[in-house]
């Protein structure tokens, strides 16, 4: 940028990084869904054409940004994760949320049209928020998606309850709201039963919300380093995974490698261990499951996704 004596101006602007060797969770949300999604007609109480949009996205921006390790969402929400080692955009944060919120929102329009052929966008457009958060720990960071798939289940259990009165028993809203007010699961389940619904039949996409990540095989994952991470609360809910949504397939990678210096027989084979395990990470498919992340299962599998393999 040339000098000019106008340049002071950006005295003004604030360093903005967040904190190194920090687990970084950016969430973006729909701004204005619930009015947004009356106009283009979601079906109650869930909408499978609008959950797939979503997780296409987000599958997209894992292939756009690779520091992205992992993201998980429900309804209008996704939250994508990046390693305590990411320095994608020196870790500004005003870059980092506002490349993810657009990169998401362009992705979202541009593929409208895939999922919702007869329904036209309508103004006001579809748009979202984000916000970056720091988490010093893996402990952090699996509490912090175990939050979230717990509001799944509460949220979506609410609401396949409330829908149900309304459309099933012909209640209003106001009448399904007031019935609703202070049940807890179990009696929330007994009204479904009652109107010919069993809960732990509804699809997975929707009790346990979708997680978007690259997977690789057992074989690759059995070859790549791995940390162990700490033990998760018990969760009785876990269902077995169904079928992903379509997946995105990432390029193919180098499979140079860079000669090391002789004498360095130790750090040569973790190295090599590391750049490997990049390379694979670069070559694999970004995959849609609808799991339970809260339990063990799910990070002992995929034990690179917070190990010390992407470090």
């Amino acid at each position: 940028m040339a000098n000019s004596k106008y340049e002071y101006v950006k005295s003004f602007e604030r360093p903005d990084s967040l904190l190194p060797n920090t687990w970084i969770v950016i969430r973006l949300d729909g701004r204005g869904f619930h009015n947004f999604s009356a106009r283009h007609n979601f079906a109650k109480p869930n909408d499978a054409r609008a959950s797939s949009l979503m997780n296409y996205c987000a599958a997209l921006l894992l292939r756009d940004l690779p520091d992205v390790v992992l993201a998980y969402g429900v309804s209008d929400e996704f939250s994508f994760l990046l390693p305590p080692h990411t320095a994608l955009f020196e870790r500004r944060e005003a870059k980092l949320t506002s490349t993810v919120v657009s990169t998401f929102t362009a992705y979202y329009v541009h593929h409208w049209h895939t999922y919702f052929p007869a329904e036209p966008l309508r103004e006001p457009l579809p748009s979202f928020d984000a916000r970056a958060v720091c988490y010093p720990s893996v402990r952090n960071v699996r509490d912090y998606f175990s939050w979230r798939q717990v509001d799944c289940h509460i949220n979506n259990l609410y609401n396949t309850v409330f829908w149900a009165l309304v459309m099933k028993s012909g209640l209003g809203r106001t009448e399904a709201e007031n019935r609703l007010k202070g049940t807890l699961a179990k009696e929330k389940n007994e009204i479904l039963w009652r109107l010919g619904v069993n809960y732990n039949r509804e699809e997975e996409r929707w009790r346990k919300g979708s997680v978007v990540f690259r997977e690789l095989k057992k074989a690759e994952v059995d070859a790549t380093p791995k940390t162990t991470t700490p033990t998760a609360p018990a969760d009785r809910s876990t269902a077995p995974a169904q079928a992903p949504d379509p997946v995105v397939q990432e390029g193919e990678a180098d499979d140079g490698e860079e000669a090391l210096p002789p004498g360095k027989i130790t750090r040569k084979k973790k190295t090599t261990a590391k750049k490997e395990q990049k390379r694979l990470l670069k070559a694999a498919e970004v995959v849609v499951k609808h799991i339970d992340i809260i339990q063990d299962a799910f990070w002992n599998e995929h034990p690179y996704i917070l190990g010390e393999g992407m470090e």
